[in-house]
């Protein structure tokens, strides 16, 4: 028997719970031994829940006990959370979490710990919620060199962008819907400035190319910045705008990665993802590219994949060694941002034709009605990160730069 404590009860930890014992049955028969939820750690009290019986509030009382040998973390964050998780994987107790701001900070360390205790530290609900990516990168696409990652991972932009293009709504009006919907929190700073999807990509950077990626390295931008306007050109342009957290092997062997809302051409597999919806798109050196896609958030889908996790730590006795990647604490295998290359949309007001064209040389025009006479859309030959910030520098010393989006090929 396979005894679990579960850490928090919240929205997915009550999750968890409720599906652990609704599909008791069938997730024994895949286990291949009983699981039981002993613990359920909460300050709260919740005497009306039917497992009333299996709250504590002392985390010491799971670490001391030796029946438990899965611990689920569902808390949230890096404190209290990091602390549990390496006390449990010291006392040799597999740790399954979807704590993707955990993961994404302390991946590397926790991975370790896991492997010299031979036992396990999963984390498929970190990224995709109940979207299947984390065992398909490290096992189906194991015999792939992957050479880039690029995700719609952030539900709540990717709903506030669909507005905007579908129904023309202003970015404030947008999030507003968002929130009243329940897709978005009364602080969404993590949503719209693109935090939430830099973890993300971090953790799938990780795992891809072998080095653990923190946030810190990693330039991130939101969608507050985005007009209608923007949408307008996006549309000319035949595609749409989408906040893209990706990551790119280069030729110098160092890798490219960044959060930002970019223009997909419609051509791409992820221009279509509309609403709450996520997907990840995996570029093979064989299989070329893949895509995941589905809900990326949600009390019973996320539960789901944090139960996967658990039917298979349950039925591992030892550590799996294809889930790992090392510590990097210089960074140095990251591409400095000024050197990111890739092409640029630019709007701007107060510019002619001549003096675009003597700065980035030939563009590509966009065009939209009731455009101001004096204001240009373009997009740029691919450019450095520096050297579009020089000459947009240019731009802006006769007129405004009004806007700059990245142009992305995935």
């Amino acid at each position: 028997m396979a005894k679990i404590a579960v850490l928090g009860h919240g929205v997915v930890g009550s999750g968890t719970v409720e599906v652990l014992n609704k599909s008791k049955q069938s997730l024994e028969k895949k286990a291949g031994q009983e699981l039981e939820v002993k613990y359920i750690l909460d300050l709260r009290d919740f005497p009306d829940s039917p497992y009333k019986e299996k709250f504590v509030k002392d985390f010491d009382i799971i670490l001391n006990d030796s029946e438990i040998k899965i611990v689920v973390e569902v808390i949230g964050g890096l404190h209290p959370a990091y602390d549990y998780v390496k006390a449990a994987l010291l006392a040799g107790k597999s740790v399954v979490t979807s704590n993707k701001e955990l993961v994404a900070a302390k991946g590397a360390e926790l991975l370790k710990t896991a492997r010299e205790k031979n036992v396990n530290f999963f984390f498929e609900a970190s990224v995709g919620g109940g979207i299947p990516i984390i065992r398909p990168l490290y096992q189906c696409l194991s015999a792939d060199k992957i050479m880039g990652i690029a995700g719609i991972l952030n539900g709540t932009t990717n709903y506030i962008l669909t507005k905007m293009i579908r129904d023309g709504m202003p970015f404030d009006e947008a999030l507003s819907t968002a929130q009243k919907l329940g897709y978005a929190e009364r602080d969404p700073s993590a949503d719209i400035e693109g935090t939430d999807a830099c973890r993300k990509i971090c953790i799938l950077a990780s795992l891809a190319f072998g080095d653990h990626v923190y946030p810190d390295s990693v330039h991130t931008e939101g969608i507050t910045s985005v007009t209608p306007e923007d949408v307008e050109y996006c549309e000319n342009f035949g595609g749409s705008i989408k906040l893209i957290g990706w990551a790119q092997r280069l030729d110098n062997g160092k890798v490219a990665i960044m959060v930002c809302p970019a223009f997909i051409s419609e051509e791409s597999q992820l221009a279509g993802v509309n609403d709450v919806f996520n997907a990840i798109l995996v570029r093979g050196d064989t299989t070329g590219d893949v895509v995941f896609y589905g809900k990326g958030a949600g009390k019973l889908p996320t539960a789901s994949a944090v139960v996967a996790d658990v039917v298979i730590a349950a039925k591992l006795d030892s550590f799996s060694n294809t889930l790992y990647w090392e510590d990097s604490g210089d960074q140095e295998f990251i591409e400095k941002y000024d050197n990111i290359v890739c092409a640029h949309y630019i709007r701007v007001s107060g510019v002619d034709r001549a003096q675009v064209e003597k700065v980035f040389g030939k563009v590509r025009y966009l065009a939209r009605a009731n455009a101001p006479e004096d204001e240009r859309a373009f997009i740029t030959p691919p450019v450095s990160e520096k050297e579009c910030a020089e000459k947009t520098a240019q731009l802006s010393e006769g007129g405004r730069v009004l806007g700059n989006i990245r142009v992305l090929d995935y």
